[in-house]
């Protein structure tokens, strides 16, 4: 019944253009504001790394691990972006993205670079806004987060509980 319950979920929150409700509640994390985490804030992507290989070691991270990989495109210039990697490092945040995801960030430069990562899961173009979350299922390598990618790119407008709890509707 569970095989079926997700993706049924799943199709609901795309078409009424939610996430789905989350089978794992987010923790609490006690934070009212941004102003609350450790700074400065973390650059979260090195401009060095080959991306595809970082994604590919990922995934398979992810398959022998029972994880969903989360694929995070964006650039250490964006606020947005940053806001979501301190938002993580938030022990409790950072305790359940760790039993229930395999991340792996993507720096796309100023929108020129790594295209090719977003381009496997069906998102040609420039992207919406970063940070773009591909929430991914790592034995199909299917994306389930299909019109949400950029969900997040105005986190600065979130709270970071918010942040979280878009992180945990993705979770059964």
């Amino acid at each position: 019944m569970r095989r079926i319950a997700r993706p049924l979920a799943l199709l609901a929150a795309l078409a009424s253009g939610v996430a789905a409700q989350a089978a794992v509640p987010a923790p609490q994390l006690g934070l009212k504001s941004f102003e609350q985490l450790a700074q400065p804030l973390p650059l979260p992507y090195d401009t060095a790394a080959d991306a595809n290989r970082a994604v590919t070691e990922a995934r398979q991270r992810a398959i022998a691990g029972h994880k969903l990989l989360l694929i995070d495109l964006g650039g250490n210039w964006c606020l947005d972006c940053r806001l979501l990697a301190g938002t993580i490092e938030n022990p409790k945040l950072k305790a359940f993205v760790a039993a229930h995801y395999e991340v792996v960030t993507v720096d796309i430069g100023r929108f020129d670079k790594n295209g090719q990562i977003a381009a496997r899961y069906g998102i040609t173009g420039r992207l919406e806004g970063v940070p773009a979350l591909l929430v991914v299922e790592p034995r199909a390598n299917k994306l389930i987060n299909q019109g949400h990618t950029s969900a997040l790119a105005d986190a600065r407008s979130m709270s970071p509980q918010a942040l979280a709890d878009w992180l945990a509707s993705w979770v059964s």
